[in-house]
């Protein structure tokens, strides 16, 4: 499929228009970049705020007196806990404890929640929904009329009260909603993103109203980014993504939920209402708790846990890790890039060294990789690996504590 036959988004027009290298993604015509181009659209998320269009995700209405019931039953996290206008993270597990797609989960009114799901599984994602949907309880899907957009970075707070005011902004805490309204028109804006920001938005309005929202936001400073930069700034966060760190691995085989961190804030301990794929996860999360402990001596062939999602990167090459590298201790094999990038340094730099003047950012190879549970869950800051493509090229690589932006200066030396 060529960006020419897939989908469009409402702002499918406005890409083409200001230069945005187009191409197909689950489905749909999405901007990879802009002419600034992927790095200068991920330094601008992070000092300033980037704008991405995200209208190809799906969007599921779950209503009726059995609704939350129901997310109990095909989520893992505890819908329960939600207050109205809240949200989290989520998965949708299969029996086997692996990922058929992970979601957002967002509590409009009692027995009304919006499910928000990976452009590429919508379709499957519904099927899967669909069969398992019991009395009491409405489907719908929305995705049509409904967009989204992400504003993410230091400045989207600033940005957004300039439209909507400083009163109407949700709490400041990650995850809290509010309804409000733009030009008479309601606006669901939520503390959520996947750019790995303290700061940052998620924006639901009617599709008709998209194209004049983000002119504004832009005309206020939001800086739109695409694609590129959005996998590059998740990369650099360590947050998973579906076909890479959840889902099938290169084997085919179903990789572990809780081989992410992310897990531990997305399962759900069980309770008195049981979720599928539940005796599973729970079986993974005990198992993960004894490697953090450095207590589990299981043989690695009889673990659930054979690897874990660990991020890397490279001090001394400059060409990006690429998914399916295998990663090696010595001769020993260790695992496999699942995700890898180029990306820029984001801390910001003084005057002798401003990247964003010079338009010569120092770059970085970081990634994440599934790697070998015997290897514990702390990093050894001494363990040099080395990550060999399918070329027979290798680069040296080290296991860092976290890609979190800003938690750690990573120039060498």
């Amino acid at each position: 499929m060529s960006p020419s036959t897939a989908r469009q988004t409402p702002l499918f027009s406005w890409h083409a228009a200001h230069g945005a290298r187009m191409v197909e993604f689950g489905g749909w015509a999405m901007p990879l970049s802009y002419q600034s181009g992927i790095l200068q659209e991920h330094l601008a998320t992070r000092w300033r705020a980037g704008l991405f269009d995200v209208s190809h995700m799906g969007r599921f209405k779950i209503e009726g007196e059995a609704a939350e019931d129901f997310a109990l039953t095909v989520l893992t996290n505890n819908a329960r806990s939600l207050e109205l206008l809240q949200a989290q993270y989520t998965f949708l597990a299969n029996e086997q404890g692996g990922a058929i797609d992970d979601a957002y989960l967002y509590k409009l009114a009692q027995g009304e929640f919006l499910l928000v799901v990976n452009a590429s599984n919508r379709d499957k994602d519904w099927l899967w929904l669909q069969s398992h949907k019991c009395a009491g309880v409405e489907l719908s899907d929305v995705s049509e009329e409904t967009a989204m957009i992400a504003i993410q970075g230091p400045a989207s707070a600033s940005i957004l009260e300039s439209v909507i005011g400083k009163e109407a902004l949700p709490e400041g805490r990650r995850n809290c909603c509010r309804i409000a309204r733009v030009e008479g028109q309601p606006l669901l804006i939520a503390r959520t993103g996947y750019t790995g920001e303290v700061i940052g938005f998620e924006l639901f309005p009617k599709s008709e109203h998209l194209p004049a929202l983000w002119e504004r936001l832009i005309s206020l400073g939001a800086v739109p980014a695409g694609l590129g930069a959005r996998d590059t700034l998740r990369i650099e966060a360590g947050l998973p993504l579906y076909g890479h760190e959840l889902g099938r691995d290169h084997d085919g085989n179903d990789i572990p939920i809780f081989a992410n961190t992310f897990a531990s804030f997305a399962v759900r301990v069980p309770d008195r209402h049981d979720y599928i794929g539940q005796a599973r996860l729970d079986d993974q999360r005990k198992e993960l708790q004894l490697i953090k402990r450095g207590e589990l001596h299981t043989p690695l062939g009889d673990r659930i846990l054979k690897r874990l999602v660990r991020p890397i990167m490279s001090r001394t090459d400059k060409r990006p890790f690429r998914a399916g590298s295998k990663v090696f201790r010595g001769d020993e094999l260790l695992g496999y890039v699942s995700s890898g990038t180029v990306a820029p340094y984001s801390w910001k730099p003084d005057r002798e060294d401003n990247a964003m003047e010079t338009g010569e950012p120092l770059l970085r190879p970081i990634g994440l990789a599934l790697i070998d549970s015997t290897l514990g869950y702390r990093s050894d800051p001494s363990l040099v690996l080395r990550v060999i493509d399918d070329r027979g090229r290798g680069m040296e690589a080290e296991w860092v504590p976290s890609n979190l932006a800003g938690a750690n200066d990573p120039r060498p030396g």
